[in-house]
């Protein structure tokens, strides 16, 4: 039964208060690494895993909040995830070692991954079903601005306060998003509460996205199959996911119902919100590295140089839930998306060693609007064949496909910006030799210059080498940075056929069915 009027803001407002609470804690860690390293005493490697453990336990939950709404009662699960990312955030604020800050960053992620698929169930629930497209929008404020200006907020923190005031902080909004969810939030029924426990299924889950996650978080860092643990894990996750497949299929209370698949405008939407992830969350990650390692800008800086994006994507929200409400088809705005994204893509990938933030605006801005136009309409139509429970099983599976996108995006980027800084450094190698009259003008000017300055011919011949092995380092990386952005730009504009997988509805049907 929806509900109106004050009521229905005031759930609104909480559950994007709750999945906020969640997606600025995917990235709002990140530019704090250094911080926590030097604090506890260990090394950038193990300081990863207060990253790592928190996206894992994150995509173990997804895929299982729909069960577990279910069986102990959506209000219910809602509200005890809210409290227990609380407990846990003051847990992780409070570390003394950083095998403590890991273990309470995963029961973290083991609560905020019910947060952000419960939220938007509850959502769905709330508003009626012509005015779901505004709803979804309001939704998709949090699922995009909130890793974008997570770097924001964990830079400016980090540079004015201590690394465990990014944990404090959410201590204040996860008590007003309990007191609201007692007061607002309707009671469902427990409808899994008298069925048996998928117990095999639970652990074939975990087991399988957590080897997954692993993988990807880490695969870069450890030479990928070059590790034995790496090997390990994907054989683990290779025979899990079958295992996990079959036992998903052939038990009559599965912990993931896969028979929601039958849908098509479903299974289209998990295809087009992987790819979703791996623009949204592949740029996010490419965009700070390359500001920082670069151009030489704090974390802070690049954070204020994003924000614009954001407040781009908040703007272009309600426009978009107004069209979908008017009945615009969701693949059609899709479309348009995946077309900006690229433009954003190609912009980007004429970035300089002088690029400055006026450069940046504009890509940017693009890139925020495009945001916009992709994750209300692909959101829309994941869910737009979806009722009853089918909902929260739904929105999990989604919000999982997304994360993983985003992770698969992540470690492809990383891999392929490593191979590229090779290849552009022995291709501009190659023209380091006396032959080429741009290189020994170069070299020259750097020779008399250090020589003017009281070294010797050797010493300065040294130092000029020196400079000129910087300059190629510097362009090699440039240059791979570059490849990266327009290759997830033509990801983007691949994945257009996709969107066309489910058939064309309109917008205001597509959400009406959902009731």
């Amino acid at each position: 039964m929806a509900e109106s009027g004050f009521k229905k803001w005031i759930i609104t407002i909480t559950v994007i208060i709750a999945s906020l609470l969640e997606l600025i804690d995917t990235t709002i860690v990140n530019v704090s690494i250094p911080q926590i390293q030097g604090n506890l005493g260990a090394t950038i490697t193990d300081a990863a895993w207060v990253v790592t453990g928190y996206s894992v336990a994150n995509v173990i939950i997804l895929p299982m909040s729909g069960w577990l709404s279910s069986f102990f009662g959506r209000k219910n699960y809602f509200l005890t995830s809210i409290i227990v990312f609380t407990i846990a955030s003051f847990l992780c604020g409070n570390s003394s070692s950083l095998t403590e800050l890991v273990a309470f960053r995963i029961l973290q992620g083991l609560a905020g991954g019910g947060l952000l698929s419960t939220s938007q169930a509850i959502l769905i629930e709330t508003w009626p079903a012509e005015q779901l497209g505004t709803a979804t929008a309001l939704f998709g404020l949090g699922a995009v601005v909130g890793p974008t200006i997570g770097p924001t907020i964990g830079g400016y923190i980090t540079d004015h306060a201590a690394w465990r005031w990014i944990f404090y902080v959410n201590i204040p909004v996860g008590i007003l998003a309990s007191i609201f969810t007692v007061m607002y939030v309707k009671v469902t029924s427990r409808d899994g509460k008298d069925k048996p426990i998928d117990w095999w299924g639970i652990a074939l889950l975990a087991i399988t996205v957590g080897s997954l996650q692993t993988i990807l978080e880490k695969g870069e860092d450890e030479d990928w199959f070059a590790t034995t643990y790496i090997i390990v894990l994907s054989c683990t996750a290779v025979i899990g996911l079958l295992l996990f497949l079959w036992r998903e299929l052939s038990t009559d209370h599965p912990i993931v119902n896969f028979k929601i698949m039958r849908h098509r405008s479903f299974s289209a939407g998990m295809v087009t919100s992987f790819i979703l992830g791996v623009g949204l969350y592949g740029s996010q990650f490419v965009f700070p590295v390359f500001c920082q390692n670069l151009l030489g800008f704090s974390a802070q800086q690049t954070g204020e140089i994003l924000l614009p994006g954001g407040l781009f994507t908040i703007m272009m929200m309600p426009f978009v839930g107004i069209m979908l409400n008017k009945g615009l088809p969701a693949q059609f705005m899709a479309v348009g998306g995946m077309i900006l994204f690229f433009i954003f893509s190609w912009f980007m990938s004429g970035s300089t060693l002088v690029s400055g933030t006026g450069d940046f605006f504009w890509p940017l801005a693009i890139r925020g609007i495009g945001l916009s136009l992709l994750f209300v309409p692909l959101t829309t139509i994941a869910i737009g064949g979806l009722k009853g429970a089918e909902i929260g099983q739904g929105t999990g599976l989604n919000n999982m496909m997304r994360q993983l996108g985003g992770s698969f995006g992540i470690a492809g980027l990383n891999t392929l910006i490593h191979i590229r800084v090779a290849t552009h450094r022995n291709n501009l190698l190659s023209n380091i030799n006396p032959y080429n009259n741009y290189f020994t003008d170069r070299y020259n000017a750097l020779l008399h210059g250090f020589m003017a300055k009281g070294k010797s011919f050797f010493d300065a011949s040294k130092m000029a080498y020196a400079a000129i092995d910087g300059t190629v380092n510097k362009q090699s990386t440039l240059l791979s940075y570059n490849d990266a952005y327009i290759v997830v730009g033509w990801v983007m504009l691949a994945a257009i056929p996709l969107i066309f997988l489910a058939p064309i509805v309109k917008g205001q049907k597509a959400v009406a069915d959902t009731h």
